[in-house]
């Protein structure tokens, strides 16, 4: 099989080539210069000895000679640095374990026009990847590449959306011009290495340093030297990178074509959007799992559960099924983005989900498919699935012995907490990223007589809010264009190209639109409230629904004040992360002593009020307690006191958490409230 390689592709693989040599000519200069200095060096020291032999010239003159040799060997360093992937989390298979799955990456492998892949691996997530341990030779010898398969992802696929997959990742090495991309590749390492990974680099240096007062001259000197031509690299390193990204978005449209004709475009789009969902899925899982560490609770089967959940996600969401599977639709995956700023991301090392898509549709190959779930691919996938659970737990610490949470558990408890932390869908999602406006409760005026509750929360409501979230992120970037924060030369705006200096003039005609939009809302976020104030009062409830909107307002106005005091604390902890001076350090302990007061009190209030203290454990309450009730020492005979710092940080991040959550639960006390009066 043969995909032509369009012209873009040729483009930009022409343009990263180019960028490649400016860089091997930049290095080149660099490395003679080097080379210059090295052997100037050196024989400066070697004359300095020979003009008066003594332990002092000796000296000196090694010290000289190696700030060459050290300039010369950080600019060579990465002949000998070797990328190896950690693979401890990986499980090999082979084609004795998985026939039905080998002989599929056989027909992938012979359709590509590629090779093999020199080991299978499992892997826990929902992703698949081809990889090699790649160093400097990697270039110019024959390597053979790896294969990762995340059971999350055959769990979320049918056949052949798992071939479609696959094919995209062998559709990568399956032309002699993708070689360039993997060799673009490896020159950005070798650059990333030289700018970035120089931490073995200095402790050598240092280590030279160290070993005589003599040498420490010249050891900083050296890192000063590399420091300057680091920042020669870094310029190049931009150049280069920003070229390999927009080669490395061609090369997956590229891929996205080799896969669409080996296993068809439906089957990679459809695929391509259900990673996402699957992807939460397997992540809201784990996450689950991290909150049941504390009761050393695992589960059996987390693949079992990651379908519960991302069925459970599709039925809250209203996704139609498709071979028992979730169909998430181009149109549902930009739901809430109604953003008309359109930016291109230069570092992207992939294209749109969308953009994808809709090159796939242009392509629009047919192909017979095989729609049964991928899962029968393994002769026994349970037993799969339970041996990589069993692994990942066994990562983990657990201060009891261990028990396994049963399947029904699970559902039930993940769906208690899911309802616990999220609001009613009878609100059509207008709260879930706005909350209530503000606006005097007692004065409110409806805009008409009377609204149904369909038409306050209609659609058209809700893409209101959208609209203007959108609004306002979108003036942040114009604006941060306009004071080049962000440093750009065009972007298109509503379908109209600007230049960078013409963002300026955007402002005001935006901040217009937020302004009509943030006034409308408000008028209906008062007929909500008018609307539900009615209902109170056919069931007497008036006072309660209006302490339930004044406790949030009340709350939302603190709110700010309530978040500067962690701000405050974090700012005033800074100097515990860096070295400071044991005065310095002192000093700013007894500074903190004011802010530790009122941090107390607010703990306080949070442990007592009623709607909060249900959400702490008995061991966080007792934390919290103790760091309250006792007066700490976190340094002292000028060391930190490690376990007493422990328990400030912990004090300092519950708070943020609390008043976080606090504020989210009196959200949801009222929007409960509102939405019994309606169902009632």
């Amino acid at each position: 099989m043969f995909v032509q390689v369009p012209s873009d592709f040729k483009k930009k693989s022409t343009s990263a080539i180019i960028a490649i040599v400016l860089f091997i000519i930049v290095y080149i200069l660099l490395f003679l210069s080097a080379i210059a200095l090295t052997i100037g060096c050196i024989a400066a020291g070697l004359w300095i000895i020979s003009i008066k032999p003594m332990f002092f010239t000796v000296m000196i003159g090694i010290g000289l000679a190696s700030l060459g040799i050290l300039i010369s060997y950080f600019l060579i360093k990465f002949l000998f640095k070797k990328h190896i992937t950690d693979r401890s989390d990986l499980t090999e298979i082979t084609r004795n374990d998985e026939p039905q799955l080998f002989e599929m990456i056989d027909g992938i492998v012979k359709k590509a026009g590629t090779d093999f892949p020199k080991k299978v691996y499992l892997a826990y997530d929902v992703n698949a990847s081809v990889f090699y341990d790649s160093s400097f030779w990697s270039m110019f010898l024959p390597i053979k590449k790896n294969l990762i398969i995340g059971i999350g992802l055959v769990n979320a696929c049918t056949k052949q959306e798992l071939k479609a997959i696959l094919a995209h990742e062998f559709g990568h090495f399956s032309q002699r011009s993708m070689k360039v991309g993997s060799y673009v590749y490896n020159v950005n390492q070798i650059i990333f290495n030289l700018v970035n990974e120089d931490e073995a680099y200095r402790n050598t240096v240092q280590g030279w340093a160290n070993a005589s007062g003599y040498f420490a001259f010249f050891a900083e000197l050296a890192i000063k030297i590399t420091q300057a031509i680091q920042w020669t690299l870094r310029k190049m390193y931009s150049f280069v990178n920003i070229r390999h990204m927009a080669l490395s978005r061609e090369m997956e449209f590229h891929a996205d074509e080799v896969a669409a004709n080996i296993a068809g475009s439906i089957a990679l789009e459809e695929s391509l959007l259900r990673l996402d969902l699957a992807g939460n899925s397997y992540s809201s899982v784990i996450d689950f799992y991290n909150s049941k560490i504390e009761e050393s609770q695992t589960s059996k089967n987390i693949y079992k559960e990651q379908n519960f959940v991302m069925n459970f996600f599709a039925k809250e969401s209203e996704l139609e099924l498709k071979y028992d599977l979730p169909v998430v639709k181009i149109s549902e995956a930009g739901l809430f983005n109604k953003s008309k700023l359109v930016i291109e991301n230069q570092w992207a090392s992939h294209p749109s989900t969308e953009d994808r898509v809709a090159k796939l549709r242009q392509l629009n190959i047919i192909k017979d498919s095989d729609n049964s779930s991928a899962r029968i691919l393994f002769k026994n996938i349970d037993a799969t699935e339970e041996k990589l659970t069993s692994k990942i737990f066994s990562n983990v610490q657990y201060e009891k012995p261990k028990s396994e949470l049963d399947l029904d558990t699970f559902q039930d408890e993940f769906e208690k907490n899911y309802n616990k932390d999220t609001f009613d869908k009878i609100f059509n999602n207008y709260y879930d990223n706005k909350n209530p406006n503000q606006f005097d409760l007692h004065s409110a005026v409806p805009s008409k007589e009377f609204f149904s509750f369909d038409e306050l929360f209609s659609k058209d409501k809700v893409e209101l809010v959208y609209t203007l979230i959108a609004l306002e992120n979108d003036r942040n970037t114009i604006s941060s264009i306009a004071d080049k924060t962000f440093d750009i030369k065009t972007f298109d705006y509503d379908g109209i190209k600007f230049k960078a200096k013409e963002a300026k003039n955007l402002i005001p005609k935006l901040d217009g639109q937020i302004k009509i939009l943030q006034d409308e809302i408000t008028q209906n976020d008062i007929n909500i409230y008018l609307y539900f104030l009615n209902l109170a009062k056919n069931k007497n409830l008036e006072f309660e629904l209006g302490q339930s909107f004044s406790d949030f307002y009340d709350y939302d106005k603190n709110y700010e004040e309530k978040f500067g005091l962690f701000a405050e604390l974090s700012k005033a902890l800074d100097f515990v992360s860096t070295t400071t001076p044991f005065e310095r350090i002192i000093k700013n302990f007894v500074k903190l002593k004011p802010l530790e007061t009122k941090l107390k009190q607010e703990l306080q209030e949070i442990i007592d009020n009623p709607l909060v203290k249900e959400e702490i454990s008995e061991q966080n309450k007792k934390d919290l307690e103790y760091y309250i009730n006792n007066d700490l020492l976190y340094f002292n005979k000028n060391e930190y006191l490690n376990a007493n710092l422990q328990q400030l940080f912990f004090a300092v991040n519950s708070y943020h958490f609390y008043i976080g959550r606090k504020f989210f639960l009196l959200k949801k006390e009222l929007l409960s409230r509102m939405s019994s009066l309606e169902k009632h």
